[in-house]
């Protein structure tokens, strides 16, 4: 029997169809490698994407995700899309994103932005109360800060209040939310 490439620290792969007692093991070993070179091709695209080169990043995008689709991945693309002001093309991909898992916070949020740029405040709500709900997230403040700019685009003082201070109890001294508090809170101060 033909042996297989070589990798994970030089352990040797069989043939997937070899119908071996280990097959399901390769099959997973496959699938990691996959999924890791995936993340690693995501991470060029972010490189250029972080540079503002997104016309270069989208491709790289798009080559990770044939590779093996990842959440990370669709939501980057997504942002990149809406570089480009294409919302509809980047709610796709965070819609993606969402299947594949819908954990992953970032998708939510973005969602909500895409349609906060599209002067959508409304629908832009539910995905960013969906965004607070995700257990995979790191910016946990990002959707308080985004609900908190809704409300007061839309003269909710108060629940705007409200979501800034959520958002400085998970991330204190926030610059942004700690200038729109005190703008508010002054606003509120001078109708009365």
């Amino acid at each position: 029997m033909e042996q297989g490439f070589l990798g994970y620290g030089s352990v040797p792969l069989k043939d997937k169809g070899a119908g071996n007692e280990n097959g399901s093991n390769h099959r997973k070993l496959d699938c990691d490698f996959r999924k890791r070179r995936a993340l690693e091709i995501c991470a060029e695209a972010q490189a250029f994407h972080f540079k503002g080169q997104t016309a270069k990043a989208i491709p790289i995008y798009a080559k990770s995700i044939r590779l093996e689709p990842t959440a990370e991945a669709h939501a980057f693309l997504g942002w990149a899309y809406s570089a480009h002001h294409r919302y509809d093309l980047a709610i796709r991909e965070c819609l993606q994103a969402i299947t594949i898992d819908p954990d992953y916070g970032n998708s939510y949020n973005d969602i909500g932005s895409y349609y906060v740029s599209q002067g959508k405040l409304d629908e832009s709500i539910i995905w960013f109360e969906r965004a607070k709900r995700a257990t995979r997230y790191e910016s946990r403040h990002f959707p308080y800060l985004n609900l908190g700019r809704v409300y007061a685009a839309k003269g909710m003082k108060l629940r705007a209040i409200r979501e800034y201070e959520r958002a400085l109890a998970i991330e204190p001294g926030e610059e942004s939310c700690v200038e729109a508090l005190r703008d508010l809170r002054a606003s509120l101060v001078e109708i009365v």
